[in-house]
């Protein structure tokens, strides 16, 4: 299985960006109230589409390493931040109290987006940060 690593690798990578930019599109809408835009089901079901093949790629990418390359916490880190960024989403496109909360999550939601990228690019739990807590 190790040879379709590539190709695994870059379609998890092309989903990763694709469900970042769905989320960027729902949430704007969200922020600018058009709820109703961001939550019809075709664009949910999109969403959980997009989601089901990164979910399943990244699963695929796991089964194929080795033990030793997570052995610094880079993606228990990863991981640890797609949870607050989908928990910022929720707020963001249905929990959220009122418009300025609800630009908070967006906002905060997208930083978080950035740092998970991060992570995953420099293979290190500081992500960005990794020059001066590294």
């Amino acid at each position: 299985m190790i040879d379709y690593y590539p190709q695994i690798k870059a379609v998890h990578v092309y989903v990763a960006v694709a469900t970042g930019s769905l989320y960027l599109l729902r949430g704007l809408l969200a922020v600018t109230g058009r709820e109703s835009i961001a939550l019809c089901a075709p664009v949910r079901y999109a969403s959980y589409s997009v989601d089901t093949v990164l979910l399943t790629s990244a699963l695929m990418l796991h089964s194929m390493l080795p033990a030793a390359a997570f052995s610094n916490g880079w993606l228990r880190a990863k991981l640890l931040l797609i949870i607050v960024y989908i928990a910022l989403g929720v707020f963001t496109l249905h929990r959220a109290r009122g418009p300025r909360s609800r630009v908070v999550c967006y906002v905060l939601a997208l930083t978080v987006f950035g740092f998970v990228y991060a992570i995953a690019r420099r293979h290190h739990p500081w992500g960005p940060l990794a020059p001066w807590f590294g």
